[in-house]
């Protein structure tokens, strides 16, 4: 029993937050971010003589994903993240300085994993912890393995979070799930066995833990400061939009309309190439031996008066062409990205080269709003915890 959560409890909710409709997108955008596209699954078929459907593996079948979610993906996060210069900044030079050791570029590199989540999975988290120097410090935490527990369905405070992800071992090839729960004060770690049962994780020195725990100069033991943890679960959640929706939305159609036609023309390509085979008095049993003669042995049997004739045909591929350079444009239009492959008529001047990352300046502002308001309730944590150490006000 942890609290109000039973052993059972924590495991239905990590498996009912599963099958919720809301991570089945997430692990959509997920794949797509990665270049795991639906083309990947895409199969041919036909019907035989029987009238049976089967799938049609003589056929070229070639699946190449199209990454340009990726692309726009990468493009906002870097844009919003340009510059050498503290995105955190304070007129007070004092404030200043203490801020960086905060907010330096490890945080960077955290707020990087956070954005690029939240705009392919449509919402992503971090959460504070306390370093070994004693500093708090902050993490990203993966959305899909985060599962935020109220005490009832229409309350908007958050009573637990469990946290679960899988530890690999490379050598072994061996899969360790860790499971951690939260609430305002301390965190229960566990481990998941074979069975599915929860043991706690043995590897943790204090188990419950609280969230603030420190060690002494020269002494390896954790100490805690008596007041448990920081008087709130330290998750917190950026989310895309409000509907926490990822950034594929209105573009997964047409991505997956442009890996469509652009394998469906190399397919074309692949199966022409040799052109098609007339046969006429073909000595053999069945269509497949006639196929599998001409591509492997390069020759066929005929009678006397058979004979084989190749036929080349032109693939029109200007209508291919033309769709695709559609789907491209639109895939950066409603994706309000940059396309860097456009050409323009060479009068390249500020105002143009302003023009073109327009859209993506748009997209930007918008998400930077909900960004500000992630970052703030970072920054208090940080404010507060400076000022009990250095006994200052700073607001």
């Amino acid at each position: 029993m942890i609290g109000m959560l039973t052993e059972a409890e924590i495991l239905q909710f990590i498996e009912d937050d599963k099958t919720s409709e809301k991570k089945k997108f997430a692990r959509m955008g997920q794949r797509y971010y990665e270049a795991e596209h639906d083309i990947k699954n895409y199969k041919l078929y036909y019907v035989d003589a029987d009238g049976k459907l089967k799938e049609d593996l003589n056929r070229s079948n070639i699946k190449i994903a199209h990454p340009f979610f990726t692309e726009l993906i990468d493009q906002e996060v870097q844009y919003m993240l340009s510059g050498d210069e503290s995105f955190i900044c304070s007129d007070n030079e004092g404030l200043q300085k203490r801020l960086d050791e905060y907010f330096d570029d490890d945080f960077k590199s955290e707020l990087q994993e956070c954005l690029t989540g939240t705009i392919s999975k449509g919402f992503e988290n971090m959460y504070a912890y306390m370093s070994a120097n004693g500093m708090t410090r902050f993490m990203c935490a993966d959305s899909l393995g985060v599962v935020e527990v109220r005490a009832k369905d229409t309350d908007d405070d958050t009573e637990y979070v469990i946290y679960w992800y899988i530890e690999r071992i490379e050598k072994g090839k061996k899969e360790i799930k860790r499971i951690q729960v939260w609430n305002d004060k301390e965190t229960w770690y566990f481990v998941q066995l074979k069975d599915g049962k929860l043991e706690l994780d043995t590897d943790q020195e204090i188990n419950p833990r609280p969230h603030i725990v420190y060690k002494k100069n020269g002494d390896d033991t954790l100490y805690t400061d008596g007041n448990g943890g920081y008087g709130f679960i330290p998750f917190f959640r950026l989310d895309n939009n409000k509907k926490q929706l990822s950034g594929l939305k209105p573009i997964k159609a047409l991505i997956d309309d442009y890996d469509l036609m652009s394998c469906g023309l190399s397919n074309n390509l692949q199966d022409i190439s040799e052109g098609l085979y007339v046969v006429k008095g073909f000595q053999g049993h069945n269509l497949d031996e006639l196929i599998q003669n001409l591509k492997v042995k390069k020759h066929i049997g005929v009678d006397a008066e058979g004979g084989v004739d190749i036929k080349t045909v032109d693939i029109p591929y200007e209508a291919r062409q033309v769709k695709l350079e559609l789907d491209e444009k639109n895939i950066y239009r409603f994706g309000m990205g940059f396309n860097a492959a456009q050409v323009g008529d060479g009068n390249v001047t500020n105002i143009v080269i302003k023009s073109r990352y327009a859209l993506l300046d748009l997209k930007c502002n918008k998400l930077e709003i909900r960004l500000k308001a992630f970052l703030r309730k970072m920054i208090k944590v940080v404010l507060d915890e400076i000022n009990r150490a250095d006994g200052t006000d700073y607001q």
